[in-house]
């Protein structure tokens, strides 16, 4: 089971740089699209070293060199296997970047640059989310700030992102406008978004709280009609000092429709509070652990 799980994490890792690899080379990087990261600084140097040295530095190379030294410093902090994964998250990035860059844009739009940092921002979070989920990082940007942070733990690691990134994003205001600059702040908060969804689940359900007098028939009701199991939660209301059995369930988002009329049928005066859950793990729902890595 171990070895299937390490099987599968890895294979996310490469799907999830292959994703990153084709939101930049197909969509950020044509258009200057400045979004932080190793990848931000990618796109800088290959359009300053195209005018400047006559040669553009390809994406792969600045991904894999740039790497090179954080590795090395992060190993020495805290030792081999916490970068381990990482490492082959970087190297197969690189190689990714590298191929993909060969690779005719069949979805090219020219310079649209709404539906660029759309769809570049979306493919990376999507990306980044599947190699963050199992465990690893693309380095980068995360990687500097968990070395700044091991020096000096006051600092929180999400606001040393933040900054190292604003000034990435900024130095590609300077080098390719302030217009790109705002798409590529688009392109960021679409990315983020998408990391956000892929680390917290995409199983969703609606978690529901129940106040009533007529607790028994509701709860036979969802366990013969809903097919749900349901929890008796002990309440006490800060008014009446009385103690009160509170029902808990979580259903499908298909279901509650059918929940809301049960419970009106039964007590039209019950008081229900529906909450979303972004992931349910146990029996009826996700039983597989593994499945979701």
């Amino acid at each position: 089971m171990k070895q299937s799980r390490l099987v599968k994490e890895y294979a996310f890792i490469i799907i999830g740089t292959l994703l990153v690899a084709f939101g930049v080379n197909w969509f950020l990087a044509p258009n200057g699209l400045v979004t932080g990261g190793i990848s931000g600084i990618g796109i800088i140097l290959q359009n300053v070293s195209g005018a400047f040295l006559g040669f553009s530095i390809p994406l792969w190379m600045t991904t894999i060199v740039l790497n090179i030294p954080l590795f090395l410093i992060s190993i020495k902090q805290r030792g081999f296997a916490f970068a381990k994964k990482s490492a082959v998250a970087v190297l197969s990035l690189s190689v990714a970047l590298a191929i993909v860059e060969h690779i005719p844009n069949p979805f090219w739009v020219g310079d649209d640059l709404l539906v660029c940092c759309l769809f570049g921002g979306a493919l990376s979070g999507l990306g980044i989310g599947f190699v963050l989920r199992s465990s690893a990082s693309t380095g980068g940007t995360d990687m500097l700030a968990s070395i700044i942070r091991f020096n000096h733990p006051k600092f929180p690691i999400a606001k040393l992102m933040l900054g190292i990134d604003g000034l990435i994003i900024l130095t590609g205001l300077f080098v390719f406008g302030a217009d790109k600059a705002m798409y590529a702040i688009v392109a960021v908060f679409v990315s983020t978004r998408i990391v956000n969804n892929v680390l917290a689940g995409l199983h969703y359900a609606k978690a529901v709280f129940i106040m009533s007098e007529k607790n028994d028939a509701i709860a036979k009701g969802i366990m013969e009609q809903i097919v749900r199991g349901v929890t008796g939660l002990s309440a006490r209301g800060m008014y009446t000092k009385h103690t009160k059995e509170m029902l808990f369930v979580v259903v499908s988002q298909k279901q509650i429709s059918d929940l809301r009329n049960l419970i009106q049928e039964i007590d039209p005066k019950a008081f229900v509070t529906i909450a979303d859950v972004r992931e349910v793990l146990g029996q009826g729902f996700i039983e597989d652990y593994n499945s979701i890595m």
